[in-house]
């Protein structure tokens, strides 16, 4: 055997092993590499200077850049021009060796789209310990970004639906002790009204309906339900009218509507004409051809005044119209708030 083969099997074949070594480090390399190109993340590293020096499947699809066309560019094509200062305060935390995690910003594709994203950027290292660049991953988090916004509408509605349920509570019992003789009276008042109440409020949810669901309804047959939880003690006198044209109204609309109506009850009992022992509503429901345009009109409760802005009801108001063709208009009179709603006949069908 020659020395250097003897010297090869005592050392337990070290004259080969750099060379395994080296194998199995370009194993690794090309494993990261599939995983880097291979990750729905956009990855994409650049010097320090901010020039893209490496761009990812991921990033392709986020950014809609191949790499051929970004690599060699500066990363400032992907910042919108009201975050272009964003950049150098991120490379020279970089260049101290520093790290930015989860940082969320805004970014801008090739079509000139705005994407909402989380950015993770870590220094890359020469072998000698010497920042040369960075690595950034991005994110794409524009649904959990619209996730947290309905969440956060919800728990809007939601607050004022549980103020509103509690006003209301209040107003019944208060007109309710008016029209009482003994507490058992006022017991069994208050149970009817607020039974009524549940009932009107059912019709605000989609799906509901007085017949069930998404089945047609009466026009009249809604305003009475939606307003019995007002009527005086024995149903009687003029506190409130409904007169006019009667109609069938399908689900859906029917739905649309009782949101507004349920509103405008709803202020009325806690501001408005129903507030006072001697105020009034009337709705006036005029069908023509094109058209369903109900008037409600309150008198004889506190002075009304305009508002300073428009509430979270008003929004509700003007949205709901908007969903069947139509418009919803309102006026502060001397006698009481007026207000018309309108909408296309054929949104009814």
């Amino acid at each position: 055997m020659s020395d250097l083969g003897e010297s090869h099997v005592r050392s337990g074949a070290m004259p080969g092993l750099p060379y395994e070594r080296r194998g199995a480090r370009d194993e690794i390399a090309q494993r990261l590499a599939a995983i880097v190109e291979s990750s729905d993340d956009a990855i994409l590293t650049k010097d320090l200077d901010g020039t893209v020096t490496s761009w990812n499947r991921g990033a392709e699809l986020l950014f809609g850049y191949r790499a051929a066309e970004i690599i060699g560019k500066p990363v400032m094509l992907l910042l919108p021009d009201d975050r272009q200062d964003e950049e150098a305060p991120i490379l020279a935390r970089l260049r101290r060796g520093e790290r930015v995690r989860h940082y969320e910003t805004v970014r801008r594709r090739k079509d000139g789209s705005l994407v909402e994203i989380s950015l993770s950027v870590s220094p890359l290292r020469a072998a000698n310990g010497r920042v040369i660049g960075a690595s950034t991953i991005a994110r794409d988090i524009t649904e959990r970004k619209q996730a947290e916004e309905r969440q956060r509408l919800l728990l809007r509605e939601m607050d004022h639906r549980m103020k509103n349920l509690f006003a209301l509570a209040a107003s019944v019992v208060g007109m309710s002790v008016r029209d009482a003789a003994s507490p058992q009276e006022l017991a069994s008042i208050v149970q009817q009204r607020l039974s009524a109440l549940a009932r009107a409020h059912a019709l605000t949810m989609p799906g509901e309906s007085v017949a069930g669901s998404n089945d047609p309804v009466r026009l009249h047959t809604l305003l009475q339900t939606l307003l019995a939880p007002y009527e005086s003690a024995g149903g009687g006198g003029d506190r409130l009218r409904i007169i006019g044209d009667d109609m069938i109204l399908p689900g859906t609309a029917m739905t649309t509507i009782a949101l507004i109506l349920h509103e405008l009850a709803t202020n009325a009992a806690k501001y408005g004409a129903l507030s006072s022992p001697s105020g009034t509503v009337t709705v006036e429901c005029v069908a023509k051809t094109d058209r369903l345009t109900l008037t409600w009109q309150e008198r004889g409760g506190p002075p009304s005044d305009q508002p300073g802005e428009d509430g979270f009801g008003s929004l509700l108001g003007r949205l709901a119209s908007g969903q069947l063709g139509g418009t919803i208009e309102r006026e502060w009179r001397p006698e009481g708030l007026r207000v018309n709603l309108t909408v296309l006949r054929d949104r009814l069908t």
